[in-house]
């Protein structure tokens, strides 16, 4: 065929992966021909597609007529090459983009952008003669596609088909507003001088860009190399089959229908001590229930490890050390010896030694930086965390560290997928409960704990329970909510009550402490929020209530960063940024904190940044001296 006569229409699907490798895209591609009378209904489809695409809901309100049609009626659209682009061979369209030819450069949008003089002397003053001038446009992406690579993808597959047709220049029209004309920049196409203007019909301004072939494709250029060999496989098939029916439903396999539902609910382990009558026939059933999928037994190597600990002078092995360890077990058969741990979400069962060697052996080799007296010191203590998904780091962390040896945990949420930038848990908890996922973790790693939670959050009639439980008082306040209600009652509680709180936010390595056990009439937020109160924030305004926020984190200290999102946030972002390396130091810098709080080393009200950004500086590289003398 003559891809370059513009007569034969062809359409056929070809495997195009992302550089997410978990989208494959499946993009397909057809000619109207200049005098398609025969193809009008194909071109209709494609008009709406496009139309209710850049409606945007009424932000173009010049795509709808007064019917409530979706309108684009371009003739440019017979004569031109049009790109689709679905998940599935079968699917539903997701994405479109238009090519024009020289065959009908008469009509491209950017000569009636520019008019025919200026045009004339663009592509001049390029050296571009008019058969040689390619223009792409009508890139649309469906919402649920959008932020996954097609849009990308597909400008590629346009670009790299001008290349093959035999394109010099690539010329077409931007919008400016979401920074079209800065992504199309990533293809290597620049702005020409003194052609932006405002459009009425995309309400917004708009800006003549200019791509040259033999200089690439900016950072795309591998893959619009990859797209114009692979353009002549698009164009041969069947011109209906991009109309064929979507895969939009299908019916589970029955094997999912009858699967179990997973437990959302179970948070707490059963500990079971084989050596006490009732423990060894409970642990008996249980095993014969089916409900257990697998065992673990290592009490023989945490035997091994608790003589270490206690001598580590000596080193016992073979002979001596099974002696050492029938020592320690007095008696007892090794499988009766200690706890047998039943974590019911998982099915898993643990053997593992009695809870106060267990912790022995778990905490040695913090010893010289928490001696044992210490951490037993600690363990004695309880602390509250309200907010955990920045929290859940701060929780994990605290248990792992030994620090508190009982818990309070409050969160009304469950985990969504978007918590998973920074929240350390897997695909299979989506939907549980944050406080139950949390008491989970810490579970598996001390069984031993005491733990709580108040999966309905912290609210004014759960207030009490948080900070009492059962007449037994928290010690600290681990504060990562993002309620500016929770914030302040849960300060002026503590305040009352002369319970220190301990405050990360994740960015700039900010740490907050406040003292009330020491400054019990200490300022909220440290006079940060002036006299306003909890019971005040009903009779704030949003903007009010905007200020608020800024002014508890301190608005002139943020990172750039973050002070370039606020007024981003509900349009280009969903919520806060916040990155998992920030949260892992959270949870660092909160643990750090209340260990020096509870065990009373100094540790004053504040507030504190750690910015790696600043402390990993070339002023600070100590071994920038060395360096200098090995090269």
């Amino acid at each position: 065929m003559s891809v370059s006569g513009g007569f034969r229409m062809s359409i056929e699907g070809c495997d195009i992966w992302d550089r997410n490798p978990d989208v494959q895209w499946h993009v397909s591609a057809f000619q109207a021909p200049r005098n398609g009378a025969d193809h009008t209904d194909q071109v209709r489809r494609l008009r709406e597609l496009r139309a209710r695409i850049l409606y945007d809901n009424g932000r173009r309100p010049d795509f709808r007529d007064a019917s409530g049609a979706h309108v684009d009626d371009q003739e440019l659209d017979y004569g031109a090459w049009h790109f689709v682009a679905r998940r599935h061979p079968n699917g539903p369209v997701l994405g479109y983009i238009r090519l024009s030819t020289p065959a009908t450069g008469e009509l491209f949008q950017s000569r009636a952008h520019l008019g025919e003089l200026q045009y004339e002397r663009l592509l001049a003053a390029e050296g571009a003669g008019i058969d040689e001038t390619y223009e792409h446009s009508r890139l649309v992406v469906e919402h649920r596609a959008r932020k996954l690579g097609l849009g990308a993808y597909l400008n590629a597959v346009a670009i790299g088909a001008a290349h093959h047709l035999g394109a010099k220049i690539m010329i077409g029209t931007s919008g400016t507003q979401d920074g079209q004309d800065q992504f199309h920049g990533r293809f290597g196409f620049h702005p020409v001088p003194g052609t932006r203007c405002y459009v009425e019909r995309y309400t917004e301004e708009v800006v003549i860009l200019l791509h040259r072939t033999s200089a690439g494709a900016g950072e795309y250029t591998d893959l619009v190399d990859r797209m114009r060999h692979r353009f002549p496989a698009l164009t041969t098939g069947d011109l209906d089959a991009w109309t064929a029916p979507g895969l939009e439903t299908y019916d589970a396999p029955a094997a999912l229908a009858a699967a179990a539902v997973p437990d959302r609910d179970e948070w707490q382990p059963v500990l079971l001590e084989p050596i006490h009558a009732a423990d060894h026939e409970a642990l008996t059933g249980l095993l014969e229930s089916g409900r257990v999928t697998a065992v673990h037994d290592t009490i023989t190597t945490q035997l091994a490890e608790l003589i270490s600990c206690r001598e580590p002078g000596r080193r016992y092995a073979g002979v001596e050390l099974d002696q050492k360890i029938d020592e320690q077990l007095a008696g007892v058969q090794a499988w009766a010896y200690g706890s047998w741990v039943w974590y019911p979400w998982s099915g898993r069962l643990v053997h593992v030694l009695p809870r106060e060697e267990f912790r022995l052996v778990r905490s040695d080799r913090n010893r010289e930086k928490i001696q044992r007296p210490q951490q037993r010191r600690l363990l004695d203590r309880r602390i509250g965390i309200v907010g955990l998904s920045v929290g859940n780091s701060a929780a994990v962390t605290l248990a792992l560290e030994g620090v508190g040896g009982a818990f309070r945990l409050a969160d009304f949420d469950e985990l969504s997928l978007s918590n998973m930038n920074r929240l350390r848990a897997g695909v299979h908890h989506l939907g549980v409960g944050k406080a139950v996922i949390c008491a989970r973790q810490m579970f598996e790693i001390d069984p031993y704990l005491d733990i709580e939670i108040i999966t309905t959050g912290l609210t004014e009639t759960s207030m009490t329970e948080f900070f009492h439980g059962n007449q037994t008082p928290i010690d600290l306040l681990v504060e990562e909510c993002d309620t500016p209600y929770v914030k302040i009652a849960a300060r002026e509680y503590a305040r009352a009550l002369g319970i220190p709180v301990v405050m990360d936010c994740n960015d700039r390595g900010m740490l907050d402490i406040e003292r009330f056990d020491l400054e019990p009439d200490r300022p909220l937020l440290h006079g940060r929020i002036g006299d306003l109160r909890a019971a005040d924030l009903p009779e704030l305004t949003a903007q009010a209530k905007a200020d608020l926020i800024l002014a508890m984190v301190d608005a002139e200290r943020i990172s750039p960063e973050l002070a370039a999102a606020f007024g981003e946030i509900g349009r280009t972002l969903s919520s806060w940024p916040q990155l998992a390396s920030d949260v892992a130091l959270g949870g660092a810098l909160v643990t750090s904190a209340a260990r020096r709080i509870l065990l009373g080393a100094p540790c004053e009200s504040g507030r504190f940044y750690i910015d790696l950004d600043t402390l990993i500086a070339p002023e600070y590289n100590t071994a920038a001296a060395l360096d200098g003398v090995l090269t």
